[in-house]
């Protein structure tokens, strides 16, 4: 038994149906992961950022300290040298310059002789206890002596340290603006990308809910978003026609079964009561209506072969033009009774094909186009070879299709507004293109209102 005529009770009633995983939490917590994550991946990027700004602003700060620390040296030793070349030596030799000029710049400095003497120095040189910078004092080429340079906290010193605060200040302000920006655009490109989400996760529980309706509709969000949420609806829809498609085969199997149940009831109640003699008259009726029964169950029994006739399928060289030719011979008495003129011309056209289902392709299509050709009408079945391709054509001059339903006349159980006056499943060219697929070819239509249809299979050749 195939899962579509299964009991309506033995499905599951929405109420049992388990809910969705996560159904029961409240709120939602992904934006919230979302916008940590922005916010965790901005904080490590800005604080890698702050140290390495920090890192080499202090190295560059440090460089540019060291280059004026010497210049003040070697400026001292300028002034020390001249006051050395004036009196020949150290003895008598006035370096108050230097040490006005060492005041004046906010340095320690001290001068030394050659031999490491101190010979003048400024108070509390030995305290200094940050970097210091030496130049010699050379006249002639000759070292006479040497001048060492330290910072104070005041001067050069202090503008190193309050030129480091600052930046360190600056890099903290920065790093903290950066860090609420990153919030801010992590919240928003959080809301963003959750709220679509939200939104779809909403729609697939109303519809696991039983609310077939629900739809997602346009969103705003990614393309990808997007995108998702009109696959879901195109599902949706999908789901939606394939239920209707069992609906209205629950209802067209009722009602072709009803007219031949009924008439056998009655017939055989007729029988049983003895108010009708068993005549070979009324017994062939019976027998029609049996015979019609029967041929519902083969026409579903065709359907659920041809879903796994790809599986089935044992190809074999053929030759497509003897098999619409068998196919007409076994309809030719019935287009005969129907005062419908068949029309052949078969020419050869080779194929790799399973001839038991190509058969039955060939025999749909012309059985198609005779229930809907009127008496005094023509069908033609053509074959051909055209290029790498076989070709069989059905031609019909019946009533047509109109064409809002030429696109769906494949699907399966759908009947248009021809077809709601004649007997049938709504399964035969379905059937028939099922089979055309599975072997890797197609099955099209062409058809005009009141002219006619043709109905064309192409098939590789082989």
């Amino acid at each position: 038994m195939t899962e579509a005529s299964r009991p309506e009770a033995a499905q599951p009633r929405p109420d049992d149906r388990p809910g969705p995983p996560g159904g029961g939490q409240r709120g939602n917590t992904l934006g919230l992961r979302l916008t940590l994550a922005f916010l965790g991946v901005a904080l490590a990027a800005v604080a890698l950022l702050a140290v390495l700004t920090a890192v080499f602003s202090t190295v560059d700060v440090s460089s540019l300290v060291a280059m004026q620390r010497a210049g003040l040296a070697n400026a001292i030793a300028a002034t020390a040298r001249d006051s050395w070349s004036e009196h020949q030596g150290w003895t008598g030799a006035d370096l108050t310059a230097a040490i006005d000029l060492a005041a004046h710049s906010g340095v320690r400095v001290q001068v030394r002789d050659a031999a490491g003497h101190v010979v003048a120095t400024t108070t509390r040189f030995a305290a200094a206890t940050g970097p210091s910078s030496t130049a010699p004092v050379l006249v002639h080429g000759q070292r006479v002596g040497m001048v060492e340079v330290s910072l104070t906290a005041a001067g050069l010193g202090g503008a190193d340290s309050v030129l480091r605060t600052a930046l360190l200040r600056a890099i903290a302000g920065t790093s903290g603006l950066a860090a609420l920006v990153a919030l801010v655009a992590g919240l928003a490109v959080a809301r963003r990308i959750t709220r679509p989400v939200a939104r779809l996760i909403r729609v697939t529980r109303a519809m696991a809910s039983g609310d077939r309706s629900a739809r997602a509709g346009k969103i705003k969000g990614p393309g990808e978003l997007r995108e998702l949420a009109a696959t879901f609806d195109h599902m949706a829809d999908t789901l939606d026609y394939e239920d209707q498609i069992r609906r209205d085969l629950v209802a067209s199997v009722a009602h072709e079964l009803r007219t031949p149940v009924a008439v056998l009831q009655a017939g055989h109640e007729a029988l049983l009561d003895g108010l009708t003699a068993p005549t070979p008259h009324e017994l062939g009726s019976l027998h029609d209506e049996v015979l019609r029964l029967a041929h519902m169950i083969d026409d579903l029994q065709i359907m659920a072969a041809a879903d796994a006739a790809a599986l089935h399928l044992t190809r074999e060289r053929r030759d497509l033009a003897d098999i619409a030719g068998t196919a007409a011979d076994s309809l030719a008495r019935r287009f005969e009774a129907a005062e419908v003129t068949l029309e052949r011309r078969l020419a050869a056209a080779p194929v790799l094909a399973d001839e038991r289902w190509m058969h039955q392709v060939a025999a749909n299509l012309l059985g198609n186009a005779l229930k809907f050709t009127p008496a005094g009408g023509t069908v033609t079945i053509r074959t051909a070879q055209r290029g790498p391709d076989a070709v069989l054509e059905v031609a019909d001059t019946g009533v047509g299709i109109p064409a809002d339903e030429l696109p769906r006349i494949f699907d399966r159980f759908w009947r248009g507004r021809a077809a709601a006056q004649t007997s049938g499943s709504g399964i035969g060219l379905a059937i028939a293109a099922d089979l055309a697929s599975a072997h890797g070819g197609t099955l099209t239509a062409d058809s005009q209102p009141g002219e006619g249809t043709r109905l064309t299979l192409t098939l590789p050749g082989a």
